[in-house]
């Protein structure tokens, strides 16, 4: 961001939102109205709780001291990996929408390494010192949650297999909603087009910064929407300090709303991954039911050696490649799809080395060994391919 508030860049008393109208701000007092670089004494300061300034310290030390957490935990303060994440309430598609509910507002207090959580940190800090006087404390607590949820839903609507973790959402909602209210009479006229190129700044240079992949755009954008949306809705409140129900009304409508869409979410977003991963326990059932033919004794007379590879082995073979083939159907990534393909394969291989064992024994004959060894080797192969 470019340039700092001045005095004149919260409200004036002229037709405009007085932040000392009435009860429901008298945490907002006068002394909120200095510019932030006379407020920011030293660097802690940036920390401490106080008036007009309360909630935003706070979140800062739950984010901080969650990370702290993670990292006496073992997890690694650069590059945290997957399961580390996950472990912590990360936002992951096949979990959330499984019965862990509780990851849409968990993921957004997680970082993904020290640096994504001093960025996010900065930019919380900025925004706190605009937007919580403006606010007050009630309505700047619920935002951030409420904006929080819509961009971890957001993000599960949009994205099949990311893992998305951090406050960004969060706090794109808060830009959102100050956007929102620079769009009104709210704020002195005077101050409103330096800040709103200010706050432009940073909201277009960091979805564009996440067009370039591994950042989660859907959630910056779903709480920059939500954000917006919750500005419009506190704005009457805001404009009337002095009927304190519109502020409650607000909250309570927003709270409402957001806890519906996410119960619709939860059940009608289509959790096809975590049925390919119940359903491909099936596959690993079917796959040794069909290996076990190799476990027979080796005095094993013949007949029943063929009678186990046509009523166990190519019967469960062939369970596979149904069961594949049913998989296909689903909405699933491009990635699983080929995984699929390789799946597919490898039964394939598996029913023809049976058939061939079938024939070498039928037969007694020795003709097919190179072939089968043949087999087996690509087969060898695709397990190699898939394991690694």
């Amino acid at each position: 961001m470019t340039s700092e508030p001045r005095q004149d860049q919260l409200p004036d008393n002229e037709g405009e939102f007085n932040s000392n109208s009435s009860a429901e701000h008298q945490d907002v007092p006068e002394s909120s109205r200095q510019p932030i670089a006379d407020k920011i004494t030293g660097f802690f300061s940036v920390f401490k709780p106080s008036t007009g300034y309360f909630i935003t310290p706070i979140i800062m030390y739950i984010n901080i001291i969650i990370f702290i957490a993670m990292v006496i935990s073992g997890v690694h303060i650069i590059e945290p990996d997957n399961e580390s994440l996950l472990n912590w309430g990360a936002n992951f598609r096949p979990l959330t929408l499984d019965g862990d509910w509780w990851r849409l507002i968990t993921n957004c207090f997680l970082h993904i390494g020290i640096i994504h959580l001093l960025m996010n940190m900065y930019a919380l800090m900025y925004i706190g010192y605009l937007l919580e006087p403006l606010i007050g404390k009630l309505r700047f607590t619920a935002a951030y949650l409420l904006a929080g949820i819509s961009a971890s839903l957001t993000s599960l609507w949009w994205n099949d297999l990311t893992i998305s973790a951090g406050a960004s959402g969060a706090i794109f909602g808060m830009y959102g909603l100050f956007l929102a209210l620079l769009l009104t009479n709210l704020v002195a006229k005077s101050a409103r087009k330096e800040l709103l190129a200010s706050i432009s700044i940073f909201v277009v240079y960091n979805l564009v910064y996440g067009l370039k992949g591994g950042i989660d755009n859907a959630a910056h954008i779903g709480g920059l929407v939500s954000g917006m949306i919750i500005g419009l809705a506190y704005y009457p409140g805001l404009k009337k300090p002095e009927e304190s129900r519109l502020s409650y009304l607000a909250i309570g409508f927003l709270a409402i709303f957001v806890t519906g869409a996410s119960y619709y979410a939860l059940r009608q977003i289509p959790n096809d991954i975590a049925i390919y991963d119940q359903r491909m326990n099936e596959f690993v059932t079917n796959e040794s039911m069909a290996l076990e033919v190799y476990l027979l004794p080796e005095d094993t007379p013949d007949d029943v050696i063929l009678k186990e590879i046509e009523s166990r082995g190519l019967y469960y073979w062939n369970q596979n490649v149904k069961l594949i083939t049913e998989l296909e159907r689903l909405d699933l990534p491009d990635e699983i799809h080929d995984r699929n393909k390789v799946l597919l394969e490898y039964c394939d291989l598996r029913i023809k080395s049976y058939e061939l064992i079938y024939k070498a024994l039928s037969e007694s004959s020795d003709l097919y060994w190179d072939q089968l060894e043949d087999y087996n080797n690509q087969i060898e192969k695709i397990i190699n391919d898939l394991t690694q």
